[in-house]
């Protein structure tokens, strides 16, 4: 109000600024409510960040062997001790993130690249087109879990090709239950082709669902190429895999029981890790939960 008593205008907001400060408040909220998918989320970045900056990260050059420091017990000079050929355990755990990183990772998005198509096609079309998806897949399955060669990449390519079909089934169940709903019949009734009903409608809303299982799948991914590689079906030494490390670290659980401390301590919270922010994903993607 002027003095005259002409009447002023409030100033307005800023568009869309009130709507999304509240809509991260909100999202905020929702994720503080789950102190162990946070903490989860936390150490899965945390592990990002190792893997990306290993070579600045890790104190010592993970190859390098000492003799006169074999089997050294954790001290100022190697915080987590050293293996049987004096190498520095830290800078080989710290490396060996970026390897299992990478089969984990790597691998699920072989699985999503391939499954999510061939079961977003055969839940759309249903008919022969599905029974012969779902046949072909039902064969995949009956293939045995086989490495072709000892690599990293061949031990990634055999953990995605094994996941694969479990993303065939989980996006042919989701497009089912999505192509009636109103917004696939809307978007047909206003002319949308097929590749635009699956591509703009139907995937937009199952990705959350795909996203989740990929956060749980991941996992059971770096399990598996630990394992290939204390089996010497994975990475090969003097690589510095956590399988291998404990691999190596079998003939010395007495006398150097760190060298297998460290690698497993990596692979119990990395993967538990993962596990806890896949499960708080879930939830809060959860459109009942507010």
């Amino acid at each position: 109000m002027r003095g005259d008593g002409t009447a002023v205008a409030a100033p307005l907001p800023a568009v869309g600024a009130g709507t999304e400060t509240t809509a991260l408040q909100r999202a905020w909220r929702r994720a503080a409510r789950r102190p162990p998918a946070l903490a989860g989320a936390t150490v899965v970045l945390l592990y990002v960040l190792l893997a990306l900056g290993a070579p600045w990260i890790a104190p010592a050059d993970p190859l390098r062997t000492d003799w006169s420091q074999i089997r050294k017990a954790p001290s100022a000079a190697h915080p987590l001790g050293t293996d049987d050929l004096g190498r520095d355990v830290l800078s080989r755990v710290i490396w060996g993130t970026r390897i299992s990183m990478q089969a984990g990772v790597f691998s699920i998005l072989l699985a999503i690249v391939v499954g999510v198509p061939a079961g977003l096609v055969a839940g759309f079309y249903r008919g022969a087109f599905d029974q012969l998806i779902m046949r072909l897949t039902d064969a995949w399955l009956s293939f045995p879990f086989l490495i072709l060669g000892p690599s990293l990449t061949n031990a990634t390519l055999a953990i995605g090709v094994a996941a694969t079909p479990t993303y065939i089934r989980l996006t042919r169940g989701l497009v089912l239950g999505s192509r009636e709903e109103d917004f696939v019949q809307g978007a047909r009734a206003l002319g949308a082709g097929d590749l635009r009903v699956m591509g703009r409608h139907i995937l937009p809303n199952i990705a959350s669902a795909l996203l989740v299982q990929a956060t749980v799948s991941i996992p059971g991914a770096i399990i598996a190429e630990a394992i290939l590689s204390f089996l010497g079906l994975g990475v090969q030494p003097p690589s510095p895999s956590w399988g291998t490390m404990l691999n190596a670290a079998q003939q010395f659980l007495e006398s150097a029981p760190w060298m297998a401390w460290w690698p497993g301590l990596a692979i119990f919270s990395l993967t538990l890790s993962f596990n806890l922010a896949g499960d708080g994903l879930r939830d809060w993607l959860d459109p009942k939960d507010y």
